[in-house]
């Protein structure tokens, strides 16, 4: 096996104002677990990772952050990537019932494919696609 000779980005860290709000939409929303949680006396700390990534790839979520208050046409997110069309029209129309959704199911040319996007808890988008280069539906 050849050594890895690159960085490889293995989480991202996110202060958060509102920690279990923010674990239930990542949990709702993406399927994604525990995989380690601690707390100091100042703060408390929660790891978040796909069922069966918890190993290659992790969301750090961290309490005293600040609501982001992104505008709708910026387009800064996290990407989810679904296996079908069906899955993020239903993501999408949870959302919408959740006052969740930011931007409604579109279809634009390759790469970026089908795809919605949704506020998380502190103000972050999230995208949910089909179609994409990665992920479940990419091209053969």
């Amino acid at each position: 096996m050849k050594p890895q000779t690159s960085p490889r980005l293995t989480h991202l860290a996110l202060h958060v104002a509102d920690m279990d709000a923010c674990i239930e939409f990542y949990r709702y929303y993406c399927g994604m677990v525990i995989c380690h949680e601690r707390s100091t006396a100042q703060q408390r700390i929660v790891w978040l990772a796909e069922p069966g990534r918890e190993r290659e790839f992790i969301f750090v979520l961290m309490d005293g952050g600040r609501d982001l208050n992104l505008p709708k046409d910026d387009y800064r997110h996290f990407g989810f990537a679904l296996a079908s069309r069906a899955a993020v029209d239903d993501v999408s129309r949870r959302a919408d019932e959740r006052g969740e959704l930011v931007w409604p199911p579109r279809e634009e040319p390759y790469p970026v494919g089908y795809y919605c996007g949704l506020r998380d808890p502190n103000g972050n988008y999230v995208e949910f696609s089909y179609g994409q280069p990665l992920g479940p539906g990419a091209p053969q």
